[in-house]
């Protein structure tokens, strides 16, 4: 599928910003200059504008003009993600383990399966002895290893990176004790069934119950 034109030039936009031809803090040219300077009109500029707005490279200030959000520039992806409040961590999460649980349901291996049941087996464990930290370690591992069974390993690698953000929030909550994880388990547990008999719609739903009440 073509890019749209849209699209096409929101890069050449981002792409004038890092070359400095915006600088941080500027405000951009005018809508009329920017169509001549793209060679569009003044839908794709508003558009290119708003998409660009929307990923915080540019402030749209009413009255003032359009300006070069210059302190997210420079920012990597992971501090980003950590100025997220919860609930926007979440909306992240159940993007990637949406798909993830889907894929992991058709693709998954006899050595996948062994390796979440593991998981779950140390999950368990480490709530029968109440031990929180080896019981978010085991948690975060069960859904890593679903990623993997995934068997993109793009996709894969993105949800491990994210992981880092995830055990973040599981620390700083402080609902997070033995009995949260406790009272998840049973979810866990129907998740890995329901990805071991290739249910995607199943592993799904389970995955929405587990997101649903913060699990």
């Amino acid at each position: 599928m073509s890019e749209k034109l849209s699209d096409q030039v929101a890069n050449k936009i981002r792409y004038d910003i890092h070359q400095n031809k915006y600088k941080a803090g500027e405000k951009i040219p005018a809508e009329p200059e920017l169509m001549k300077i793209y060679a569009v009109g003044r839908s794709t500029i508003r558009e290119a504008v708003k998409t660009l707005a929307m990923t915080g490279i540019l402030k749209v200030q009413q009255g003032s003009g359009t300006f070069v959000n210059g302190g997210v520039l420079h920012e990597t992806i992971d501090q980003r993600l950590r100025r997220a409040d919860f609930d926007e961590i979440n909306a992240v999460r159940k993007l990637l383990e949406d798909e993830t649980v889907r894929l992991a349901a058709k693709n998954h291996t006899p050595e996948d399966l062994d390796t979440m049941k593991q998981c779950l087996e140390n999950r368990k464990l480490a709530i029968r002895n109440e031990q929180r930290q080896a019981c978010v370690d085991a948690d975060i591992a069960f859904h890593v290893a679903i990623a993997k069974a995934s068997s993109n390993k793009a996709l894969a690698g993105l949800y491990q990176g994210f992981t880092t953000i995830i055990r973040d929030f599981f620390s700083k909550r402080e609902l997070r004790g033995i009995s949260h994880f406790a009272m998840s388990h049973h979810l866990h547990e129907q998740l890995f069934d329901a990805i071991k008999r290739k249910k995607e719609k199943l592993a799904q739903q389970m995955l929405d119950k587990i997101i649903e009440n913060n699990y």
